[in-house]
């Protein structure tokens, strides 16, 4: 029987509001292409109606191009918003492939939710290189803008939240920082509230006849995961076999790289702040490199990384 892997778009904010961005550009043909080709001896177009053109509509380039509002005078805040966008861009298509992927381990498909994991993958690289560009800001280029950042910190990025809340990291109080936006918190919320990528594939390995705990398969899903024994013993079964006709050690194979990879990106991250900001306060409330460092030990999947451990002992 074929698998329907149709995708879906996960609501992240309110569509009404996302559709209200949108602009028609009709569509194109393999026939309307040739009969183009035709009319332009194979150079570019360049003629259009209106006051835009279809590649601006599609993209919606000119509402892009058109959000880097510096508030400052120093030279680095540019890049600054530009890096800082490009991370939210990022976090988008990884919950977009994450949301998707849990979809299929929830259809039993654990062939198309692997098929997502190289982009997933590949998405995480690009999001840590994006360190790379940032950790050129000085300290003196920072504190030329920094005050302009009034109270906005990164962890008030929505688009984050999801993330952490689609690979299982919880937290009811830091979702609470956008309990005042309709527009998005019923989405956050239901994200929080519901269960996460690894729950789903903690109750694949029950129904394959795994034996997972009660406890893990049935609770409140907002609470932050707790590493445990039982959990760690199924996944010891799994690995009891790492041979590539195992699908479900594969998968748990792609879990932890991605979750290596996060760990990556917030490693970076907290290196990068030490390095231009020191130990200073951050500007959202928080103790800066201090709290960095304990979202730094945390990871994602813990039992996955656990029975590292113990295998082959």
């Amino acid at each position: 029987m074929a698998v329907s892997r149709k995708r879906v778009i996960p609501e992240v904010r309110h569509p009404a509001l996302e559709l209200s961005l949108v602009r028609d550009i009709g569509i194109s043909t393999d026939e309307s292409r040739e009969a183009a080709v035709k009319t332009t001896a194979g150079e570019p177009m360049v003629n259009f109606e209106g006051k835009s053109n279809p590649f601006i509509d599609y993209h919606r380039n000119d509402l892009l191009l058109s959000l880097q509002h510096m508030r400052s005078d120093g030279h680095d805040e540019m890049v600054f918003i530009l890096m800082t966008q490009c991370k939210e861009l990022t976090f988008k298509a990884l919950h977009y492939e994450l949301y998707n992927m849990q979809l299929r381990i929830k259809a039993d498909d654990v062939t198309g939710a692997l098929a997502l994991a190289p982009r997933v993958k590949r998405l995480f690289e690009y999001l840590v290189k994006t360190w790379d560009v940032l950790s050129t800001i000085t300290t003196s280029g920072f504190n030329e803008f920094r005050d302009c950042l009034g109270i906005s910190s990164g962890q008030q990025s929505y688009m984050y939240r999801h993330v952490e809340f689609v690979l299982g990291n919880k937290s009811v109080r830091l979702a609470q920082a956008h309990a005042n936006n309709p527009d998005v918190y019923p989405q956050l919320h239901e994200a929080l509230s519901s269960p996460s990528l690894y729950d789903d594939v903690l109750a694949l390995l029950h129904r394959r006849g795994i034996p997972i705990p009660a406890n893990a398969l049935e609770r409140d899903w907002s609470e932050t995961y707790v590493l445990n024994p039982d959990v760690e013993k199924a996944w010891l079964a799994v690995y009891a076999d790492p041979t590539p006709d195992n699908d479900l050690y594969l998968l748990g194979e792609a879990m932890i790289e991605i979750a290596d990879l996060f760990s990556q990106y917030r490693w970076r991250h907290f290196v990068s702040v030490e390095r231009i900001l020191g130990f200073k306060p951050g500007t959202g409330g928080s103790a800066g490199v201090g709290w960095l460092k304990h979202v730094v030990e945390h990871r994602f999947f813990p039992e996955l990384w656990s029975i590292r451990t113990v295998l082959g002992a």
